[in-house]
């Protein structure tokens, strides 16, 4: 797996909207977040342009309106942050991970009975 570029906390919302609507202009994004975020349009200005710059997004000119669409998918990313999660804080382990949140009832039942599910599953459905 290619190492994809660090994004922050704030640029990864920008993310999640993409991921959701794309292709989605610059206005659509700044309509979306500003709902659910108290930055300003020029804010979120900046942190598209940087994830353009960290080559996470491409765009398009339409006239005069930028549309953006993902050039990163969010399951890979999701995906790599989950492997760099456990190697900083669980060695790797998965094991460790999952007995630490078992043990401090993070996980419900049902959580716990869908993990189980999972792990009896044949490797080869896994993939689907």
């Amino acid at each position: 797996m290619d190492t994809l570029p660090q994004i922050s906390e704030a640029e990864f919302e920008v993310m999640k909207i993409i991921w959701k609507y794309a292709p989605i202009s610059t206005n659509e994004i700044t309509e979306k977040l500003t709902q659910t975020t108290t930055w300003s349009p020029k804010t979120i200005q900046t942190l598209i342009k940087r994830l353009v710059t960290k080559r996470v997004l491409s765009y398009e000119k339409h006239s005069r309106v930028f549309v953006y669409t993902p050039l990163v998918e969010e399951k890979e990313y999701i995906v790599q942050k989950s492997h760099s999660f456990l190697e900083r804080y669980y060695n790797g382990d998965i094991t460790a991970m999952l007995s630490a949140y078992i043990e401090d009832d993070k996980l419900s039942e049902a959580e716990i009975d869908t993990l189980r599910s999972l792990l009896i599953k044949d490797p080869k459905d896994r993939r689907n």
